[in-house]
């Protein structure tokens, strides 16, 4: 039987679809304790007996949208891969960082999503969480910094944290770092990803000192 996101997915013009629609881009912007089932319903145009009847409870439509994030993300990690697979270390960075600079400026509301499932003070466990190691571990072999996906050391799962949480933050942060830096969209994410290769480059390339 298929689930609700499932569905919601197979038919993107459905009141389903439009229901999530809307709840993604809200927990994007609010959290999940900043968003309301009644909020949702307001901002579809529909009554909440609507929602509750294509979606249950908020809980369930969050972890719907989590799921949706996780395999977004899967499926560029998997891209990224295909892209980079053979290539030097240097490459590979370059050419992740270029890929989740795009999808991420592209849809900022999944860096958001990110931030506040992951560092919100009241955050929720999620089926997310369990994910994460699995795409850490996915990068760090894409990446060249471990053997295989079961067998990252922690020093890898760090190193791919830091390149990371640095897309994720410059994509979520965007309406507060571009002005500061003052310039428009395009010049900001052109400075994103040559800041990033600049700092993270020479770290990953260098030679490892040998103990």
């Amino acid at each position: 039987m298929s689930s609700a996101l499932e569905k919601a997915r197979q038919a993107p013009d459905s009141m389903k679809a439009r229901i999530f629609s809307a709840a993604r881009k809200l927990f994007g912007e609010y959290g999940y304790h900043g968003v309301t089932t009644r909020m949702i319903a307001q901002e579809v145009g529909i009554d909440i007996s609507t929602l509750h009847y294509h979606w249950g409870e908020k809980q369930e439509l969050y972890e719907a949208v989590l799921t949706d994030l996780s395999d977004e993300i899967r499926a560029k990690l998997i891209e990224i891969e295909g892209l980079v697979h053979g290539k030097p270390l240097e490459v590979r960075l370059e050419v992740a960082i270029e890929v989740m600079c795009d999808h991420l400026f592209a849809n900022p509301g999944s860096a958001q999503l990110m931030l506040f499932s992951h560092f919100s003070k009241n955050r929720i466990t999620s089926e997310l969480d369990a994910h994460i190691s699995r795409h850490l571990a996915n990068i760090a072999v894409a990446m060249g910094l471990a053997k295989d996906k079961a067998n990252v050391p922690p020093q890898a799962n760090a190193r791919v944290l830091a390149v990371w949480n640095s897309v994720v933050n410059f994509a979520a942060g965007e309406d507060l770092f571009r002005p500061i830096l003052n310039v428009d969209r395009e010049a900001y994410l052109a400075v994103v990803k040559e800041t990033l290769k600049f700092i993270l480059l020479p770290a990953f390339i260098r030679p490892v000192p040998q103990a």
